[in-house]
């Protein structure tokens, strides 16, 4: 069962953040490899796995709530990367961000924007 869920979770973050997942994994190696397994099993194997939401969606709601925590611009960074992978466009990531003003207010949605800009020319 947990090897299981650990090749589920490699295949599905791979999926959405491509070569990023990677990076991420990488990064964590030497210091901190359980967050990766973690990352792996939980977040992408059993919730991103999950039925009733696709990937697109799950994407949407992840930039979300990272730019509602604020503080957050390298996570952002990568799910934006991956919102796009799945399939959403950048007038969606924007749209979402711009929705989000009225309940988060104008500087975090900034941040976030900010970020976006970055990503999408980096994309270019």
């Amino acid at each position: 069962m947990m090897t299981d869920r650990l090749a589920n979770g490699k295949k599905v973050l791979q999926e959405v953040d491509g070569a990023a997942a990677v990076n991420v994994m990488e990064s964590l190696k030497d210091i901190a490899p359980d967050i990766g397994k973690y990352i792996l099993e939980f977040a992408f194997s059993d919730i991103y796995s999950r039925s009733g939401l696709d990937l697109k969606q799950r994407e949407m709601i992840t930039i979300t709530s990272l730019l509602t925590q604020g503080d957050t611009a390298g996570q952002l960074k990568v799910h934006i990367n991956g919102s796009l992978n799945v399939g959403l466009t950048k007038t969606e990531i924007v749209e979402t961000f711009i929705h989000c003003i009225p309940y988060v207010g104008f500087p975090k949605v900034l941040n976030a924007i900010t970020v976006a800009k970055q990503v999408f020319k980096e994309r270019a």
